[in-house]
């Protein structure tokens, strides 16, 4: 029995497998449920886990930079949507994206995954490219520190870092920058302050209006094995992709179960179909050939955006022997 220490968050696509009523043939885990920020600092830094949740772009990031101990596979832990993740201060006059050109704009992190699908969408929609603005890098409600790969620095941009003891959301607050582009809501947007709002305050409809016309659905944490396995176990790559996979499907008969709603939200179920009926049965789908399209236009933004050194194939991303693996 091999035994192996897993890292992720405590999705409900996961609660099957981190149970154990669904099994990686042959393997015993240590299920370590973790937030994304500590697993990646201890993923990326220290190589701790043996299967880990991993941000998309820092992988492609590091996986250009040289040698890196993990290889992806293709299941996608999280995903989200680009719209809704631009703040920006009410008074700055920005109420487009095109407004956003010559502007100051806060990320945690140059590489994060956000970011990158963020600025992908607006140069692709709106053709505003990265050097169009200028990037402050700082935590957005408290100092942080997101550097667990090497700072990549994209030929023409301007790229700054905060003082120490500042956060984004003081920034924005005090007029020293625009814009936010963040992984979750600013304390500042939760609290109702009038300084900041969303550039898309209908996210929703954009993000749909976006995804019938892309068919992307960016993906912004998948998982990793740790090499030496895969070479030790040629097949672990397979059996990792369908416990992950059959985790999920025991999940999603939940989200239409009138019954008793198991997710803290009225209108589940109605939710749940209205997504259904936008992106089909598997809305969320595993697997390379069903997510071709969003892997390759990820790859090249990473590319186009200097974060990348070179334009990854899926073959280059992914473990070779789940290429074709189909669920």
């Amino acid at each position: 029995m091999l035994r192996l220490v897993v890292a992720s968050d405590d999705y409900d696509r996961i609660q099957a497998l981190k149970q154990g009523k669904v099994a990686i043939e042959g393997c015993a885990l240590d299920y370590l449920t973790l937030e994304p920020g500590e697993t990646f600092t201890r993923l990326f830094r220290k190589h701790e886990f043996d299967i880990s949740e991993m941000s998309f772009s820092t992988y492609m990031v590091a996986l250009s930079q040289g040698e890196f101990p993990y290889r992806a596979v293709p299941i996608f832990l999280s995903r989200v949507f680009p719209h809704g993740s631009i703040y920006v201060r009410t008074d700055a006059g920005i109420r487009a994206p095109r407004d956003l050109k010559g502007r100051i704009v806060g990320v945690p992190s140059y590489h994060f995954t956000r970011g990158l699908v963020v600025r992908g969408m607006l140069q692709d929609e709106y053709g505003l490219k990265p050097s169009d603005m200028r990037w402050l890098i700082g935590g957005v409600d408290r100092p942080e520190d997101f550097s667990y790969v090497a700072k990549p620095h994209p030929p023409g941009v301007e790229v700054e870092f905060v003082a120490p003891d500042r956060c984004l959301a003081d920034e924005l607050a005090e007029g020293r920058i625009d814009a936010i582009i963040s992984y979750r809501d600013p304390r500042l947007f939760l609290d109702g302050n009038p300084v900041i709002s969303r550039l898309f305050g209908d996210f929703r409809a954009a993000e749909q209006d976006w995804y019938r016309r892309t068919q992307v659905f960016p993906a912004m944490h998948l998982i990793g094995i740790r090499t030496t396995l895969l070479r030790e176990h040629p097949d672990l790559a397979i059996r990792v992709c369908r416990a992950f996979d059959q985790a999920k499907a025991a999940c999603l008969p939940r989200l239409v179960d009138l019954d008793s709603l198991k997710v803290t939200l009225p209108w589940l179920v109605a939710e749940t179909r209205a997504t259904m009926a936008l992106m089909g049965s598997d809305f969320w789908p595993y697997g390379v050939t069903k997510n071709l399209r969003m892997i390759e236009t990820q790859a090249r933004w990473s590319f186009e955006q200097g974060l990348s050194s070179r334009l990854f194939s899926p073959s280059a991303l992914f473990d070779p022997s789940t290429l074709a693996w189909a669920p």
